[in-house]
């Protein structure tokens, strides 16, 4: 790609980050292009459709999320470790309000530009999952479908007016139904 194009590319990823952030992921690209000064055309030649630019902008988060996932397998508390990483799994997809709608649909669509990287970053988390039931310290009777599945729908319950106040009580109980040592010792308190 040649600089200048670059330049306009990352530039149009900041600009977007910022709207979509600000109006959630049906900002209009319209919107972000004149925020960016460039052209509709412009930024339909780096981003053919809003689902390519929404990949864009999300994948860097997205790998972050699968490379901590990586390094968390080893660390010696499990159970901690897949609430660390479920939490910034909510705590990322809530900053772009409409996300999870485009992120569960992607799961299933193998053409989405957001397939693969969600597919990667569910596959990470499966894998800590998998590790604390093996410990004896997750449910066993769940998967990482239903691990995605909570975390967007604690993510979608952070974007809730109603809702947002009580996101943290409501991800400790999501994380105590996860975590059979933590559902023990609080059901003990």
């Amino acid at each position: 790609m040649r600089s200048d194009a670059k330049k306009n590319y990352e530039h149009i990823l900041a600009v977007a980050s910022v709207v979509v952030t600000e109006h959630g992921a049906d900002a209009s690209l319209r919107d972000i292009a004149r925020r960016a000064g460039v052209g509709l055309g412009t930024l339909y030649r780096h981003f053919p459709t809003r689902e390519a630019l929404l990949e864009a902008l999300l994948r860097s988060s997205f790998d972050e999320l699968t490379a901590k996932a990586r390094e968390l397998e080893t660390a010696s508390s499990p159970d901690d470790v897949l609430v660390s990483w479920l939490r910034d799994v909510v705590a990322f997809t809530g900053n772009y309000q409409g996300v999870v709608a485009v992120m569960m649909a992607a799961m299933k669509d193998t053409e989405s530009a957001l397939h693969a990287s969600c597919v990667t970053m569910r596959t990470a988390g499966t894998r800590l999952l998998a590790r604390a039931q093996a410990e004896g310290l997750a449910r066993t009777d769940m998967d990482g479908d239903d691990l995605f599945s909570l975390a967007a729908a604690l993510a979608w319950l952070g974007d809730q007016p109603s809702s947002a106040p009580r996101a943290e009580r409501l991800f400790s109980i999501i994380a105590s139904a996860i975590l059979t040592n933590q559902a023990n010792s609080d059901s003990r308190a």
